[in-house]
């Protein structure tokens, strides 16, 4: 058995960081609970440069008997999360500084990490579903961390759906354990084509069912547009974006690895949710007034996109690099445009931001990119990710999947147009407190994500390169 801790430096130094915070926090005084905010940044870097040396002298191996996979999935998995969590951390300086539950923000910001990167590496069931929870159960504490009216609802709706979706999760593993008499990924690869259809059909469905919750897919969607909207902004970006992230890498090595032989027809079954849920996201974003909730039905809608990919997986072998890419190219995008939701705290509608091109005209710049970004305007990262992703599902078989992603993606610019008119509009500007600004670090945070986006859009052809590598049995 290969017990090679070194292989999972980033996910330790996450738990490292998260369990030294918890304890340095307890006899901090609150002025400088600011230390566990360096800490946790410094648990990121860390990861990020553990990785890099990984993906770079090749080391890729399975650990504990192969219930964790280190190939180029979880490397780029690894360093897009971990670029997330230190954008997210940049942009939370200014909403939780001198809390008095300030430590415990950081502290459950890294919990959720670490397990947004034990989903990634899970190459074995009971390993996916011990990921679940470490991601899930810190996230519903932190989207009722202002413990206001509206933030404690959301995080009821948000806990509800995810035990929900969480014990079907755990029947379907159990499911798929009777069918293939194993938990490992390579074994049911082998056992599982020659068990019961019943049985690994409804399994299937079960653990998907936990991901797609992750993912904020159709039918696992409810939460997304209420957990966004109240929790904090920084939170909300979290859950619009590492969720993701970890689900759908999650999900594509699930069914890569276990399911490529099965008789079960997932390929469809991940085109159709993948088609009603890019089309339902964006219908239901068009008329939203607040910023908050149109994010939310935007990031529902990039998950039909990304979805794509998973369908197939098994078709292509342009699946997983399209995946990989879009995912990074869309985290860095989403963040950028949260963080100035962040940065302008008073501006909840899309009124608010009258005018915001002449008060803060980089500001605004960053939201055209964005906006513009998540449509899929080159030379953003987004635009090749979707050009990736769309070829993939026509190499793939699916053209009309592909047909039906251009007309959403082509629909998607009205609600986002929306957004950006009122941003050069000179009449009737909103009033200057709406465009009050927070601080200097959710600025520098939004500046930085969008240079990212353009930047992966720039050098993409570099990037993709980086995505290619197969994944371990």
């Amino acid at each position: 058995m290969n017990e090679n801790l070194a292989a999972l430096i980033p996910e330790l130094a996450l738990l490292g960081a998260a369990v030294i915070g918890l304890l340095a926090g307890s006899w901090l005084p609150r002025r400088r609970q600011w230390t566990i905010a360096v800490l946790a940044a410094t648990a990121c870097v860390t990861g990020l440069i553990a990785t890099g040396i990984t993906m770079v002298t090749d080391r890729e191996q399975t650990v504990f008997h192969h219930a964790f996979a280190v190939d180029t999935a979880t490397g780029m998995g690894r360093l897009t999360v971990l670029g997330a969590l230190l954008l997210i951390t940049g942009m939370s300086v200014e909403t939780v500084r001198g809390h008095r539950r300030e430590t415990e923000y950081w502290v459950l910001l890294l919990l959720t990490g670490a397990g947004t990167l034990a989903l990634i590496g899970a190459n074995d069931l009971l390993t996916l579903f011990a990921a679940y929870l470490l991601a899930s159960i810190p996230a519903y504490a932190l989207a009722a961390f202002a413990k206001d009216e509206r933030g404690t609802e959301a995080a009821l709706k948000y806990y509800l759906m995810g035990v929900l979706l969480g014990t079907i999760m755990l029947a379907g593993t159990a499911l798929l354990y009777a069918a293939g008499h194993a938990t490992l990924y390579r074994e049911l690869h082998s056992a599982l084509p020659s068990a019961a259809y019943g049985l690994v059909a409804v399994g299937l469905v079960g653990v998907l069912a936990g991901l797609l919750f992750k993912a904020g897919a159709v039918p696992a969607h409810f939460w997304v547009p209420d957990v966004t909207d109240g929790a904090p902004t920084p939170v909300a970006a979290y859950v619009t974006t590492l969720p993701k992230i970890g689900g759908l890498i999650a999900g594509y090595r699930l069914l890569h690895q276990a399911l490529p032989d099965s008789d079960v027809n997932w390929p469809l079954l991940l085109a159709v949710i993948a088609a009603v849920t890019m089309t339902l996201g964006n219908l239901a974003a068009f008329f939203q007034t607040s910023v908050k909730r149109l994010l939310a039905y935007s990031t529902i809608s990039q998950v039909g996109y990304l979805l794509m990919a998973l369908a197939v997986a098994t078709r292509t072998d342009l699946a997983q690099q399209s995946l990989l890419f879009y995912l990074a190219a869309y985290a860095a995008t989403n963040l950028a445009a949260f963080a100035v939701v962040t940065e302008l705290p008073h501006a909840r509608t899309l009124d608010d931001y009258r005018g915001l091109a002449r008060r803060h005209p980089g500001l605004a710049a960053v939201l055209v990119v964005c906006l513009l970004g998540l449509v899929g305007t080159p030379p953003t990262g987004v635009f090749l990710g979707k050009l990736e992703i769309f070829s993939a599902a026509v190499d793939g078989g699916y053209a009309w999947l592909a047909a039906l992603a251009v007309a959403n993606t082509v629909a998607s610019l009205f609600y986002y147009l929306r957004w950006l008119g009122p941003l050069f509009t000179t009449t009737g500007p909103a009033p200057a407190h709406a465009q009050a600004v927070l601080g200097r670090w959710a600025a520098a945070t939004a500046y930085t994500a969008a240079m990212v986006s353009l930047a992966l859009g720039i050098a993409g052809g570099a990037v993709l390169p980086v995505t290619t590598g197969p994944l371990l049995p």
